[in-house]
């Protein structure tokens, strides 16, 4: 009876909470620098998802180790649905490159996937190659001398021309940063050759002429560049794809993740939310936690194999 009275006081507690939350800012934390796609994301989203929970959502950003750094900080936060973290495809990536102060299985609970968009290939306009031919061409006149960057070992972009490469036998050099806002202003500036990117990210400036746009990473072309080729036009079978999901800490009482996922949904369906992320090329996904859950997981084996096979280790 002792124990069934605690139980019921527990649940009790739980409802409760979960009836008054938020009753305060949730923050949000960015694992990244600003200025990438997983701040243009993220701030795609929380207005729309702020006023529906009834409370400001407040940003942090926490850059380093491919997002690894903030995602630690968001796995010691109190598990009250209070802190949320945003993570981008390399979540699935860290664990498999470093010792990562979290377990990629049980640190977090998964709320949803927000969306996903197909990768792009960019150079600064300095660069000789104007399309993907052209780029294996001048690669293979000059091994190890294109440089791309990358935002964070593991990453799409980094996997992706990983991939290329293992594809077309070049030999590219990698540069890191800790995010896609400083690599956007290097390959600007002209100090990187070129880049594997997010779609949503590196559109607006190919569309301004500021960069040169070499081909998309998808299946096919894209409306939002109708006159850029799909790499699998001249490399078949070459693509990359990037997503972004919403985590908590693991613990969180159910009822809240069940708001949060709730309104989150409602969130990605809002038309002006919709008309911005799809306008910047990315696919609006929402799911529920068990099937976020389980895209996780394939995608942490899929990447270790690649990581595996590839010999990949963390570029300086």
């Amino acid at each position: 009876m002792r124990l069934l009275s605690c139980l019921i006081c527990i649940l009790g507690f739980s409802l409760a909470f979960a009836q008054g939350y938020p009753s305060k800012p949730v923050r949000l934390i960015i694992p990244f620098p600003p200025g990438g796609s997983s701040d243009l994301v993220a701030r795609s989203i929380t207005p729309a998802l702020g006023e529906l929970l009834g409370q400001t959502i407040v940003t942090e950003y926490r850059g380093g180790a491919g997002g690894s750094i903030g995602t630690a900080e968001a796995a010691r936060a109190a598990p009250d649905g209070y802190t949320l973290l945003i993570v981008w495809d390399t979540h699935a990536v860290n664990h498999h490159l470093y010792k990562v102060q979290y377990d990629f299985f049980k640190s977090f609970d998964p709320i949803s996937q927000l969306v996903q968009a197909p990768g792009i290939l960019v150079s600064n306009l300095g660069f000789p190659a104007s399309n993907v031919q052209e780029l294996i061409d001048y690669a293979k006149a000059n091994p190890w001398k294109v440089s791309y960057g990358i935002a964070g070992t593991g990453s799409s972009g980094h996997l992706a021309a990983v991939r290329f490469s293992q594809i077309t036998g070049v030999q590219l050099t990698a540069v890191n940063y800790k995010g896609g806002g400083p690599l956007a202003n290097d390959i600007l500036g002209g100090h990187v050759n070129l880049t594997f990117g997010t779609l949503g990210l590196w559109e607006p400036h190919v569309r301004s002429g500021k960069l040169k746009g070499l081909a998309v990473l998808g299946k096919a072309r894209v409306a939002q560049l109708p006159d850029l080729p799909a790499a699998t036009e001249t490399v078949p079978g070459f693509e990359s794809r990037t997503w972004f999901g919403l985590l908590a800490p693991a613990g969180v009482p159910k009822e809240v993740l069940v708001r949060v996922n709730r309104d989150l949904l409602r969130a990605l369906a809002d038309a002006q939310v919709k008309e911005r992320l799809v306008s910047r090329g990315f696919e609006i996904v929402g799911s529920a936690p068990e099937a976020f859950t389980a895209f996780l997981r394939q995608e942490s084996e899929a990447s270790g194999r690649l990581v595996q096979a590839a010999n990949i280790r963390v570029v300086d």
